[in-house]
Order: C-alpha cells, then sequence, then structure tokens
C-alpha cells in the first residue's frame, strides 16, 4: 500500500510540477535544508511565491547596465517561438589583458527554475560583491540565463512546438536551438558550462528499495566520454574543472556525484553514468574542442522547496568555474591548440562498459541513507565499436543546403571548389536501412550500414569541402559519419535508403 501511495504521489507531482512537492519537510529538514547565506537580490527571491518572469527578467538586466554600464553589455540573439527577444549578457572589466572566454547558460529546460536564478545570482555577485568582481579581470565571461523562455513561462521543460532543446544539438530544429548555437559559435569559448536540475523523484525509483528512493546529490556532474573529444581535454575537464568545483561542494557540506540517469534494460533498471551523446550539450560543445561541463543540481519537481539551496549550489559551481578559468587560462589555451592538432581514428560508434557498483540513495521507508548495488552502464569507460581512418575532409554536394547550413551553426569552416575536379574519395553505399516509425523529437530516426567504396570522381564547381584542419573536426565525424548515432542520416535530416549513394565523400589523401 505504501509503495502504490508513493507512486501515486510521484505521478501527481509529474502532472503538477511546480505546484507541489514529492518531498516530506522530515527529508527536506534532515538532508537539504535551505540556505541562509544567499540574499534576496533576484527577482523570484524577492517574492515567497513563483520564479522570475519575463518582464522581472528584462527589469532586472537592464538594472545591472545601468548601473554597470562598462562591464555588462546586453543583447539579444533571436526569439523565442512565441516571440520573446532571448537575452544575452556579455561581462568583462575593462583592461588590456588576456582572458578567457566562458559560457555558461541557465534554462534550456523551462522547468528548472534554479538554473535561471542562479545565473541571475552570480551576475549580481560578480558586478555587486568585491569578493568576486576581480574574476571579471582575466575572463569574457557570456551568460543566457534564461535559454528556453516558452517552456520557462509555463514552467515545461520543453520549447513551444515540443521539442527538447538538450536533445537538438546536432539536429538544430527548433528555433531555440539554432540561435543558441549560433550565438555560442561566435563567441567561441574556452569553456562552456550549462546549468540544469534533475528530478529526484523518479517514477522507476519507486521500485527500488523497499518502499522507494529519492536521490541523495545535491549535484551531478555531467562531462563527456565521447571518444572524439580528445583525451587531454576529458582530463582537464574533470582532473582540473570539475575536480575543484567538487571540493568547493565538499568545503560547504554538499553532495555530489558524477551524473547518473536510469534507463530499463530487458526490463531492469540500469543507471546511465556520463555522456556520449552529441545531441546534448556536454558533448557536443567538447566535440568543439571546448571545456565542457552540464550541472545537474538537484530540483525538478519540487518546486520552492530548498529553493535558496539550489541557487547557492549553482553559485558556488559558476564562481568555482570561473576560478579555474582564470587561474588556468595558459594551459587551456594550450591543451585546445594541442587538442586541435590531434589526428585520432574517427570513432563512429562506441560501447558504454557495464559492471555492478554501488550507490547512496535515501530510502523512503525509514527517511535514512542507504547502499544500493545498481547496474551501471558508464560512457566515461566506453570503448569503440566502429572506428574509421580520419579523412583530411569531407566533400558535400552542393544542393545539400539544409545540411551545409546546420554545419555552418554548429562553427564549421567549409570552402568550395573553385573548378570542377577529378578527386579520389570514398563514398558511402548504404548496404542496410530500417527506418523508425516512431518519430523521436519530432523526426523520424534511421538506422544505416554503409559501405565504403574508393572511386576517382569528379566534382563539380560548388561542391562543399570540409577540411578537418579545424578546431571543431571532432563535431564533423559526429554529423557526417551516417552510422553515429547523432549524425544528420541517423535523425533523418538526410533522407536516404537501402542501396542509395549518400551526397557526402571522404577524402583519405
Amino acid at each position: 500500500m505504501k509503495r502504490i501511495l508513493i507512486i501515486i504521489t510521484l505521478f501527481i507531482s509529474t502532472l503538477l510540477v511546480g505546484q507541489i512537492s514529492p518531498q516530506s519537510k522530515k527529508i527536506t529538514k534532515k538532508f537539504f535544508p535551505d540556505s541562509e547565506s544567499i540574499e534576496n537580490t533576484t527577482p523570484a527571491l524577492q517574492k515567497k511565491r513563483g520564479y522570475t518572469n519575463y518582464k522581472e527578467l528584462l527589469s532586472f538586466l537592464n538594472g545591472l547596465v545601468a548601473k554597470h554600464p562598462k562591464k555588462i553589455q546586453l543583447t539579444f540573439i533571436g526569439e523565442s517561438q512565441k516571440g520573446k527577444r532571448i537575452p544575452m549578457v556579455r561581462l568583462t572589466n575593462p583592461n588590456e589583458k588576456e582572458k578567457i572566454k566562458v559560457w555558461m547558460q541557465g534554462g534550456l529546460h523551462g522547468n528548472e527554475s534554479a538554473s535561471t536564478e542562479g545565473m541571475l545570482y552570480l551576475l549580481d555577485k560578480l558586478l555587486n560583491d568585491t569578493q568576486y568582481t576581480t574574476l571579471l579581470d582575466k575572463v569574457d565571461l557570456m551568460i543566457v540565463p534564461m535559454a528556453n523562455i516558452d517552456g520557462y513561462l509555463k514552467q515545461d521543460r520543453y520549447a513551444a512546438n515540443g521539442l527538447d532543446l538538450n536533445r537538438d544539438q546536432t539536429k538544430l530544429m527548433a528555433p531555440e536551438s539554432i540561435v543558441l548555437k549560433q550565438a555560442f559559435t561566435d563567441f567561441n569559448p574556452e569553456v562552456g558550462v550549462d546549468f540544469h536540475e534533475y528530478r529526484p523523484y523518479r517514477k522507476d525509483f519507486a521500485q527500488l528499495s523497499n518502499f522507494g528512493i529519492t536521490s541523495l546529490y545535491d549535484a551531478m556532474f555531467l562531462y563527456t566520454g565521447n571518444l572524439n573529444v580528445p583525451e587531454n581535454l576529458r582530463e582537464l575537464t574533470d582532473k582540473v574543472f570539475v575536480e575543484n568545483a567538487r571540493k568547493v561542494l565538499d568545503e560547504n557540506k554538499f553532495r555530489h556525484h558524477p551524473y547518473m540517469s536510469t534507463t530499463k534494460v530487458k526490463g531492469e533498471i540500469h543507471f546511465n553514468h556520463g555522456s556520449i551523446s552529441a545531441r546534448s550539450s556536454a558533448s557536443n560543445y567538447a566535440l568543439t574542442n571546448t571545456i565542457s561541463s552540464l550541472i545537474e543540481v538537484r530540483g525538478v519537481g519540487l518546486g520552492r522547496t530548498s529553493f535558496k539551496r539550489r541557487i547557492q549550489i549553482t553559485f558556488l559551481i559558476a564562481i568555482s568555474y570561473l576560478k579555474t578559468a582564470s587561474e588556468s587560462m595558459k594551459l587551456v589555451k594550450e591543451e585546445i591548440d594541442k587538442a586541435s592538432q590531434l589526428k585520432n581514428d574517427a570513432v563512429v560508434t562506441s560501447t558504454r562498459s557495464v559492471y555492478k557498483d554501488k550507490i547512496e540513495a535515501i530510502d523512503l521507508d525509514t527517511n535514512e541513507l542507504i547502499e544500493l548495488e545498481v547496474t551501471l552502464r558508464d560512457a566515461l569507460k566506453a570503448t569503440p565499436k566502429i572506428t574509421r581512418k580520419r579523412p583530411i575532409a569531407y566533400l558535400i554536394d552542393a544542393d545539400q543546403k539544409e545540411i551545409i547550413e546546420k554545419l555552418k551553426i554548429l562553427g564549421v569552416e567549409l570552402e568550395e571548389l573553385v573548378q570542377d575536379t577529378e578527386i579520389i574519395v570514398e563514398t558511402f553505399l548504404v548496404k542496410k536501412y530500417d527506418k523508425n516509425t516512431k518519430k523521436y523529437e519530432k523526426m523520424n530516426q534511421q538506422t544505416v550500414s554503409v559501405k565504403l567504396i574508393e572511386e576517382t570522381k569528379k566534382f563539380k564547381k560548388g561542391t562543399y569541402k570540409v577540411s578537418m584542419n579545424q578546431r571543431r573536426s571532432n563535431i564533423i565525424i559526429e554529423v557526417l559519419e551516417p552510422e553515429a548515432p547523432n549524425s544528420f542520416v541517423s535523425f533523418g535530416v538526410l533522407k536516404t535508403s537501402k542501396g542509395a549513394m549518400l551526397p557526402i565523400y571522404r577524402i583519405l589523401n
């Protein structure tokens, strides 16, 4: 009976996100007491109910600009689907020092309110608190505090057209995805951090322990295990940036863990650990040779419960990343340059390592910490499945305007052949083909198996050449190799069929 009541509570809270909290006062008091150190400086913190609305957001940002016109610039990168202009702010102390570029964003999922409020709190502190203002001496910081305005204003994860903006970063179907990615590309940061919140009361958690569990961790760090991201950048992210943030959380007695989410495998609950997928920001940013992290703070479905605590955690992690960026600027720039010169094989597909491990959680029957043995599917210990020799360039037929435009938005540099040219290439012949009739993120996904055929082929003037000698070369592999799980072919952006020759070609020499 108790299990049934827990499931009903979780179901109702899912339907009424932000209206009720499934968390008992006993658990809140024992494990997640609210922060006493956060000041009521942002719009949502100055009221007892609800969150920062659009009018309050603009008023807050304009107030900062009026007070600090030399340190902050406010621009708009485009409009949401409902016609709301998306604000972006750039902060730095005007001086002649070399700087490191850092990108931060919040509110990509509209029901993760503390991520937006944490960004607003960060803005206030960086501009008004002398403890933090000097961080801008060597940091050029760009912040999009409310990336998914339409979803945020109705407390909905998704954009107005139903797309999840953190599953849309290679196919680029939503207007918000396009303008956000274009702004990211134009800014060209060395460090990128995407702030989120996660749901600590999941339906499948009700099946664990005797009467269900809830997540213990105040924050989870999501960083990539994608094998096309150079190992030196993966190491720098984990061992320097994430490690420094972990220490800050330890000092403030906040619990943390590498990112985990649940999935069902043959009816059994498994825990996905880390990320490989280029469709979301953690790997997508990293594939452009950027130090990248996605931060998940415990909060979705809790309403205003522990709201200041969640804002403090977001703020502390953001400050830690800014301090690390400032102190490690030379190292970061050197490692990005080194990564951009690497010529490793292209990893088209990879497999997570699967093993048993133990995690901590809060037992909903006893309100005590317990240890659970679970199956982990670990992206941070991935192994290659399909690999190919890295080409020196790809060629794309001139009529493929849609994928050319998406490559440009992703920051990929292209050139056009100035005359008809014969080139030895590898062509892609589709040997096996399957189309998923059920749409995912508004697209019919395609699964293909291809045969590479070497031939000398004449390419017309205007054919696009995509050199792999560029900083963002690794994202090129992810979108152009057809079997890659987030490629233009796999997502159905480039439609094909069995027996077709793809309009994409590989140059090896």
